[in-house]
């Protein structure tokens, strides 16, 4: 079946759009969905042949595309960051890495009947877990606070370490195979380094003195970064890779240098391009497998899972105060992403050009360890934290949008009641004020890629939406329905009804519940606490319920919120009475003029 080019490349775009919108909406690993779809585009139905479809220029986009994809990865590396990080997360990312490298080495030598130049390679590979990978799958997951912070540690950090162990040994591969001596690989090593070096510290100047104005700051990232890749190719071959991921590592590293905005465009750059990129590496997948590939992968998989995790867990906690149950789960934990599938197929066409042995059985083997730990672990790690009782319970904790007098004055109650809470804002006058008062934060905007990766929402299960931007509150409240769901996320008016037309006012109505009484908004709010209200939690009993508590302290006190006798947190919304009873604690604005305030 031909289909011209054009068409092809929109529909692998559309079909890579519902890939990742289908994972968000089930909380799984996008690179699942979208190997799979590959799979059936390909190998299955015979629509795709990249070959036959990109022809020489294959290769080129590949190379590209990987590069951007580590490049990326290894701008998360921050140095300073390390030292906060646990014992055991040190050792899953140092010495547990080796352990798991070699335990997979062994397997695919074994199992596959790969050299052992070639077995240890994918041991560097398929030792990498990776955060686009281990967050979805905490989402659901939800242990408690001490494993979640080892896994997502371990996943940003292994993630471009275990990219420059792989690009190293394969480098070392290549000069091997091409008779070269450890000169010649000494020599890659070195320009990957220095171009990479030198690209990070072109761009840094130019950043620094504002040399490239914000519109530009990412094209001329982009730019630098190809240009990187390319030329250290041209110097050294096959030292690109490694050059791209020092850019990154050193760019990150760096005082003075803003690279947020760069990285938020990463971000969505290298969504587009993974969705393309498996897509393709997938649809070009043989099928039938060669002899004996399908169980080899099976073996690896299962070795992968049942030896080779645990051992490398055992290994980097001993010492540390972790209990057995704790470990069992991280053991269980460790699904592959990205950079596996990524570099993998890149090495793979690579070596099969020089003409390295095997080197056909990388990409498969790789693919099925993909799909495996995903599959499987994402099926049944919330079920083992339950039966080894390190699941958090249901999520009471609430996420705040916004850092002003307001939302802190508001997440101060809901901390006095025994909450959790966390302020989410890019407002940075109003996040150092609220680490001071002792909350929880999150410096940046809660609807961006970055937080999506680094926000963490262990114990949070209700938002509400305090910010001062009437369309960033809106679209916060709208994205974080789908984590929390409809009836756990309220926001604070902006706007009162009659300051905004009527089919505006319907509309957020209809999407999101508002906080409090009728008409109350967030600058009205303020100004009761600038003139003197405040805040009270009161315990009510048979003695003294609410109808007692509106006489005290007065019929215009203003219910926020109630808690119940199970710790539920019920929310004052309009257009729904809440009715405190009594052995609930009530959390009230009261007028300053109340009695015993």
């Amino acid at each position: 079946m031909s289909i011209e080019l054009g068409l092809m490349l929109a529909g692998m775009l559309t079909i890579g759009f519902f890939a990742q919108w289908l994972a968000w909406r089930v909380k799984l690993p996008a690179i699942l969905f979208l190997l799979l779809a590959g799979i059936l585009l390909g190998p299955v139905s015979h629509v795709l042949d990249p070959d036959k479809l990109l022809g020489q220029l294959l290769f080129p986009i590949v190379s590209l595309s990987v590069a951007l994809i580590l490049f990326e990865g290894s701008l998360t590396l921050r140095f300073h960051e390390l030292s906060g990080i646990s014992h055991v997360v040190r050792g899953l990312v140092s010495y547990g890495a080796v352990v798991a490298l070699l335990l997979l080495a062994v397997a695919g030598h074994y199992f596959a009947g790969m050299g052992w130049d070639l077995a240890l390679l994918f041991g560097a590979l398929t030792c990498v877990t990776g955060p686009t990978v281990i967050v979805p799958m905490l989402r659901t997951l939800r242990p408690n606070a001490r494993i979640a912070n080892t896994l997502r540690w371990e996943g940003i950090v292994i993630d471009p370490l275990g990219a420059l162990f792989a690009v190293l040994i394969y480098e070392a591969i290549v000069s091997r195979h091409q008779g070269h001596a450890i000169g010649v690989f000494l020599t890659t090593v070195l320009v990957g380094v220095a171009c990479g070096g030198i690209a990070a510290l072109v761009l840094a100047f130019f950043l620094r003195r504002q040399l490239i104005p914000e519109y530009l700051q990412n094209f001329g990232a982009l730019a630098m970064v190809l240009l990187s890749f390319t030329l250290s190719n041209e110097f050294a071959h096959d030292s690109g890779l490694l050059a791209v991921t020092v850019m990154g590592i050193a760019l990150c590293n760096m005082r003075d240098v803003h690279i947020d905005d760069i990285l938020d465009f990463k971000e969505h750059l290298t969504i587009l391009l993974v969705s393309m990129l498996f897509i393709l590496l997938a649809a070009r997948l043989s099928w039938p497998l060669p002899s004996g590939t399908l169980w080899a992968g099976i073996a690896i998989f299962l070795a992968a899972q049942f030896v080779v995790r645990p051992i490398s867990v055992i290994v980097s906690s001993i010492g540390s105060s972790m209990t057995w149950r704790e470990r069992a789960l991280i053991s269980w934990v460790a699904p592959r992403g990205i950079v596996a599938a990524s570099v993998s197929a890149l090495f793979s066409l690579r070596m099969a050009h020089l003409g390295v042995s095997g080197s056909e059985l990388l990409v498969p083997l790789v693919f099925i360890l993909i799909i495996g730990t995903v599959i499987l672990q994402s099926a049944t790690s919330r079920p083992l934290a339950r039966w080894l009782k390190v699941a958090e319970p249901e999520p009471h904790g609430v996420l705040i949008y916004g850092s002003d007098a307001v939302a802190r004055a508001i997440g101060r109650a809901l901390k006095e009641a025994g909450f959790h809470v966390l302020l989410a804002d890019d407002d940075w006058d109003g996040i150092r004020r609220a680490r001071m008062e002792g909350f929880g934060t999150f410096y940046g905007n809660p609807v961006s890629a970055h937080a999506d990766l680094n926000l963490d929402l262990i114990g949070i299960g209700q938002m509400l939406g305090l910010c001062t931007q009437r369309e960033r509150n809106s679209l916060a409240c709208l994205h974080y329905q789908q984590e929390f769901g409809r009836e756990k996320v309220y926001r604070l008016r902006n706007l009162a009804p009659q300051d905004t037309n009527h089919r505006k006012a319907l509309s957020d109505r209809l999407l999101v519940p508002a906080l409090f009484e009728e008409g109350m908004t967030h600058a009205r709010f303020a100004e009761l606490l600038i003139r003197g209200w405040r805040i009270k939690s009161t315990g009510l009993t048979t003695t003294f319920d609410w109808p007692h508590f509106v006489e005290q302290y007065g019929s215009n006190s203003l219910l926020l919120f109630g808690v119940d006798e199970k710790h539920v947190l019920r929310v004052a919304v309009e257009r729904r009475v809440l009715e405190p009873r009594p052995g609930w604690t009530v959390i009230v604005l009261v007028p300053p003029e109340a009695v015993g305030f």
